[in-house]
């Protein structure tokens, strides 16, 4: 069997390779999928972000889509960012005129690779597209453009044409060429095959995508073959399965063979914005970045967690930007419901936390995933304890018979009152709205999910109305039930909130 990372006469072992960039294409290949549109504002503020991070080339979108499109870029090039800012260019001089407009660094210049592409999509002969190429990188760098040739499809392209293409373009002055896995198609031997016949010709990147599962292990390989520079986008956003996750290839390579890329303390702040922007959410179990991926339930692995940091961890949360998580359910365990109680310094006799860890089990049973937050309600109750709120519901008014519907709302915030009015698609979704505007955006807390149940029957029901909220790696499930679902949802919501900071002292809910 072939050891693909050092084992095979064309590969390096990554442990011998020194240097990795990345290329971050969530502005442009990410915003590709389905339901994404950036605005400007956002897209400057991933933007900003991604060089904070240390990212060292941001593909800020695509020139020729349209005036707006431009304007976006542009607003990434005025942002006197350490990156070198790209757009993706089409084999056509046009692309590149309107990427200079916007006043980028560089361009990735995509041209077709594969027999499909080149007769079928774009109507030219092999040696016309070779031609094509040339001219447009020549064209390219005359105008001090950084360059990086894309052979589009080059996963299913003939290998031998593939070099050609690329050894002409590297010959016309091009800084790189790039192996495009264009439809997630290739498996790594195919990849191993491509990017070391092309990096034996100059500079080369690595482009994969998802589709198979195989994005990471592709861009491995590829390293391992020579490239030096990754294509993807944070969270692996992007076209049908998603690009390869740069998170992913980061700590990949940190934790397995040392190599620096990305500043890693800002992998979750980054992931959780382009969530938040992009409105695909994080999926639990996602690693790096998915709430569960440094979460421990079992009360074996509680327990062990315990005792030694790693045990059931590959690598400490902090080095991404994460906090450890004990969290509680049906599996949990006297001791981690004991570490969850010591962190909030609560106590609680031995018959007491026997009992605590008894309701939880009944919680968990019934399909509730406890958080540590949650866990105060039940040590309280059992304990008959009484905690000092921050944030408490004075008053609630909702109308629902004008348009839009509006609601108003006074709560107590640390003492101090404060009344928000606010309007919404309903009387439910205003009053939620004057809610968040009432704590401010400085709580940063989101609304994770929202459900409502019918307890009773009859037109006077009462409805139990659970929120769950996040607050950095927080997270609170609060239930709340009464006849009116208005004041059911905003009660809900304030507990939630009131829950999130109470043991933050340094958490601040500024009056805007």
């Amino acid at each position: 069997m072939i050891d693909l990372f050092g084992g095979h006469p064309d590969t390096t072992a990554l442990s011998d390779v020194s240097d990795v960039q990345f290329l971050d294409t969530t502005l442009r290949d990410g915003e590709q999928a389905p339901g994404i549109s950036l605005t400007p504002e956002e897209k400057a503020h991933i933007a900003r972000k991604l060089d904070d991070a240390n990212i060292d080339v941001i593909e800020a979108g695509s020139a020729c889509t349209g005036p707006g499109e431009r304007e976006t870029i542009r607003r990434v090039t005025n942002l006197d960012v350490s990156a070198t800012v790209t757009s993706f260019c089409r084999g056509i001089q046009n692309d590149i005129d309107l990427a200079m407009d916007c006043g980028v660094n560089g361009i990735d210049l995509v041209v077709p690779a594969s027999d499909k592409h080149i007769t079928d999509k774009v109507g030219m002969s092999r040696e016309e597209n070779i031609q094509n190429t040339t001219e447009l990188v020549e064209y390219a760098k005359d105008h001090d453009l950084w360059v990086e040739v894309i052979g589009e499809d080059g996963s299913r392209a003939d290998i031998d044409y593939l070099e050609a293409l690329m050894e002409s373009a590297l010959d016309a002055g091009a800084d790189r060429v790039c192996y495009a896995d264009t439809v997630g198609h290739a498996t790594p031997d195919k990849t191993l095959e491509v990017v070391s016949t092309l990096s034996k010709l100059g500079p080369t990147s690595t482009h994969t995508h998802d589709d198979l599962g195989l994005a990471v292990t592709n861009a491995l390989v590829s390293i391992a073959a020579g490239a030096d520079l990754v294509h993807g986008t944070i969270n692996g956003v992007g076209e049908r399965a998603g690009n390869v996750a740069l998170e992913e290839v980061a700590i990949a390579l940190y934790h397995g063979y040392d190599i620096e890329t990305m500043e890693l303390d800002q992998v979750y702040d980054l992931a959780q914005l382009v969530a938040n922007k992009t409105g695909i959410p994080l999926p639990p179990n996602k690693a790096v970045v998915g709430q569960n991926a440094f979460t421990h339930e079992s009360g074996i692995h509680t327990d062990g967690t315990l005792k030694d940091d790693s045990m059931y961890e590959p690598y400490p949360p902090e080095l991404v930007g994460r906090k450890r998580r004990l969290a509680l359910g049906k599996h949990a365990g006297r001791a981690g419901v004991e570490a969850a109680l010591n962190e909030h310094d609560f106590d609680a006799s031995e018959e007491q936390v026997i009992e605590i860890v008894n309701r939880v089990k009944k919680l968990g049973d019934r399909g509730k995933r406890v958080t540590d937050v949650d866990l105060l309600t039940i040590a309280e109750e059992v304990c008959g304890e009484e905690r000092d709120r921050r944030v408490e519901l004075l008053d609630l008014t909702a109308v629902s018979g004008v348009n839009p519907p509006t609601a108003s709302i006074r709560l107590s915030v640390d003492g101090e009152v404060r009344e928000n009015a606010a309007v919404g698609s309903g009387p439910v979704d205003a009053a939620m709205n004057a809610t968040v505007e009432a704590l401010s955006h400085e709580a940063d807390a989101s609304l994770e999910s929202y459900r409502v149940d019918a307890i009773t029957g009859g037109t006077s029901a009462v409805v139990t109305v659970e929120v769950e909220m996040r607050r950095g790696d927080e997270t609170v499930s609060v239930t709340a039930s009464d006849s009116d679902i208005t004041s059911a949802s905003v009660s809900a919501m304030v507990d939630a909130m009131d829950r999130l900071i109470a043991d933050d002292e340094s958490a601040v809910i500024a009056d805007d």
